[in-house]
Formats: structure tokens, C-alpha cells, sequence
């Protein structure tokens, strides 16, 4: 991928994320991805895997996505995305902002490897 065709990948993914709709997020990924995040304690490996993951997480959370930057990777085959988010507990009303970062590669336009990194930090706040 070139640099212009990576950042509109990366924000449709974000949109995707910011949807909450599983299959939806899903459809951006490779049915043997990989993904981490803070939360999931270790690889989550393959669609199916994925999909439990995403319908605990988004019944759980609201969450909101931004791009800020997408730095590609020298062989085209992945970025470091740089993103702004919103996070609420579902029918909460506080919410806190957090930036993170995602490293991404990328298999026939689709996510293969996603991993995730931010302060888990910010959330124990909506936790009490």
C-alpha cells in the first residue's frame, strides 16, 4: 500500500471501531488475524476469537475513534496509527479521552495483525 491508500484504510477501520458493529469491525480484519490490546491478556487469534472478544467489549463500552496520524511502514505492509479516543462505561455518563497507538499489517487491504497500546490507566476513573 502506498501512503494515501494506508490512511484511508485507517480510517475506515477507526469508523468501523467507532460503529461498535461487530461484523462490521470484523470485515476489516483476516479471518486468521491476530489482535491485542491491554485488556485481552494475550493474543486473540482468528476471526471467530475476535468476534466473542468485540460483543463482550462493545457491550461494555462505548467508545469513540479518531485518526490523528499514520506513519507507514517501509515495506507498505503496515503503519503505526496514532489515534484519539472516548471511552464511557455503556449507559454511563462520565467519559474520559485517552491516546494510543496501533501497530498494523496489512494483508490484501485487510488487517492481519493489529496491535493495540495505551494507558489503561485513564479508565480506572469510570471503574468506581
Amino acid at each position: 500500500m502506498n501512503h494515501d491508500e494506508m490512511i484511508r484504510m485507517c480510517e475506515k477501520f477507526l469508523s468501523e471501531w467507532t460503529s461498535q458493529d461487530v461484523e462490521r469491525v470484523l470485515a476489516t480484519y483476516t479471518d486468521d488475524v491476530c489482535y491485542v490490546d491491554p485488556n485481552t491478556r494475550g493474543a486473540v487469534i482468528g476471526a471467530d476469537n475476535l468476534r466473542r472478544y468485540l460483543k463482550k467489549l462493545f457491550s461494555a463500552w462505548e467508545m469513540t475513534w479518531a485518526l490523528r496520524e499514520a506513519r507507514l511502514f517501509a515495506d507498505g505492509g503496515g503503519c503505526a496509527v496514532l489515534w484519539h479516543a472516548t471511552f464511557k462505561k455503556a449507559g454511563g455518563g462520565k467519559m474520559v479521552e485517552a491516546d494510543g497507538m496501533d501497530f498494523v499489517l496489512v494483508e490484501n487491504g485487510r488487517v492481519k495483525k493489529n496491535e493495540v497500546y495505551f494507558d489503561r490507566a485513564v479508565l480506572a476513573q469510570l471503574m468506581q
